[in-house]
């Protein structure tokens, strides 16, 4: 496989943090790889709180997987 096909596991613990600290202007969604709903998380500040708490939710559940269905990393 080259290095082109192989991507790096994004981690839960940052992808948890962001999410929670920098949820509502959509930096969770920008590391995960969701760059296209990162940025309507960041213009609507996160729903006004609903998507940015869901976020916290699913991905602190185990829930949330990155743009390529990959399961975070622990």
């Amino acid at each position: 496989m080259s290095e082109q096909t192989v991507s790096k596991q994004k981690s839960w613990w940052v992808a948890l943090f962001l999410s929670i600290f920098l949820g509502f202007f959509g930096i969770d969604r920008f590391y995960i790889g969701r760059t296209r709903s990162g940025i309507v998380k960041l213009v609507t500040l996160g729903i006004f709180g609903v998507w940015w708490l869901s976020d916290i939710i699913l991905i602190a559940s185990d829930y949330r997987k990155d743009a390529k269905g990959q399961p975070l990393k622990h």
